[in-house]
């Protein structure tokens, strides 16, 4: 079984990144070309290595959708220790990167995706990935790579297992709730998938802009007992004089681009804020 390689870009040498930058300058001068649906400039699944597509990420999210997916040879642009993805700024040398990649894997709301873009060129397909760690929604679209891969088999045994382990660990988070009762929630909305696989009660919402007098006023008045917050994105305690717990989530996964291992995070949080 073919090992999982995953690759974080780094800043080469004075002269490897001249190298780069031309690499770059060559490949946008190529054009970007006509996208299909699936965002590249034909629908064709499999990589330039036959059944071993290569692919650059920009961040580890959509690298961990990609090796869930059945991708082997991944790159990432983002380094995992990067708080707050979307505030890097990609160099020349990690756009290089792009060049001789099959699958270029990018989300919209980044503000370097036009970069991305121009970056790789007529050769790769540009697949805009839908972020979203509500069960459902991840599911979908690592299906929906593992086609555009062409790795349809081992999609398929991940989500097998990803079904399993999320069916545990909704399980374990209903055993734990206080008192029995699904405990009511205000969650960040990037982490609301978190509140629904703990089976809790969405009583708000907030972000990801800040949050206004009059909104954390009418939070208040919703009484949760938790605060799930983004630790991605969070500007401190969101609800101080409410007496809510409050609770950060962890959306993006680590170098390793364990998918699975987001949802078991999240859970032993969760558990471990229910049962004190």
């Amino acid at each position: 079984m073919a090992r999982n390689r995953v690759r974080i870009a780094r800043v080469p040498s004075l002269l490897a990144l001249s190298l780069s930058t031309a690499l770059l300058l060559t490949a946008t001068a190529c054009g970007s070309g006509e996208e299909d649906a699936a965002g590249g400039p034909d629908s064709g699944a499999g990589g330039k290595n036959g059944d071993a597509p290569v692919v650059v990420a920009t961040t580890t999210w959509e690298g961990a959708f990609a090796k869930a997916a059945g991708a082997e040879d991944v790159t990432v642009i983002v380094p995992p220790s990067a708080q707050h993805a979307p505030d890097y700024d990609p160099k020349p040398s990690d756009l290089a990167a792009v060049a001789a990649a099959d699958f270029v894997l990018y989300a919209p709301f980044e503000p370097y995706a036009e970069k991305i873009r121009q970056a790789a060129g007529s050769s790769a397909k540009l697949v805009e990935v839908a972020l979203d760690n509500d069960a459902g929604k991840a599911s979908a679209e690592v299906t929906r790579l593992g086609a555009l891969f062409g790795t349809e088999e081992a999609a398929a045994r991940w989500n097998t297992s990803f079904e399993s382990t999320y069916g545990t660990l909704r399980k374990d988070l209903k055993a734990a709730w206080p008192g029995g009762r699904a405990p009511a929630v205000v969650a960040q909305v990037f982490s609301v998938w978190a509140a629904r696989m703990a089976g809790a009660k969405v009583t708000g919402t907030y972000g990801p802009e800040a949050v206004t007098a009059g909104q954390l006023a009418d939070l208040v008045k919703k009484k949760p007992s938790y605060v799930f917050d983004n630790v991605h994105m969070t500007t401190g305690e969101v609800l101080p004089d409410a007496g809510a717990e409050q609770v950060e989530i962890v959306n993006y996964p680590g170098g390793d681009l364990d998918l699975l291992a987001v949802y078991k995070n999240a859970a032993d949080t969760i558990e471990k804020a229910m049962t004190v």
